[in-house]
């Protein structure tokens, strides 16, 4: 099995991440945190498997976050995959582009 490789967030990705991880901590507490688990779950599969998620756009890949209505957009580069966007799906359906 090859090394996971090494994740980065743009600053957007992580302030859209912070947000989401908020907000549902306003809703239930411990919500937020399972949130945060569900989000990097989802980073871990990718960072395992970065060309299993579907192209949406360009060199774009989505992953969908499991329970949560969110999807991480990544580029895969050489050594690492970047996150741009932590999006929520319901509100915004068509976040990429």
């Amino acid at each position: 099995m090859e090394q996971p490789l090494n994740v980065v967030f743009r600053a957007y990705a992580r302030l859209q991440a912070t947000q989401a991880q908020a907000w549902y901590e306003e809703q239930q507490a411990g919500l937020g945190v399972e949130f945060a688990q569900s989000l990097y779950a989802s980073i871990a599969r990718v960072a395992r498997q970065p060309l299993a998620a579907p192209v949406v756009h360009g060199d774009v890949r989505r992953a969908v976050l499991k329970r949560f209505p969110y999807s991480v957009f990544y580029v895969v580069e050489p050594q690492r995959l970047v996150v741009l966007r932590c999006v929520h799906t319901r509100r915004n359906p068509n976040a990429w582009p």
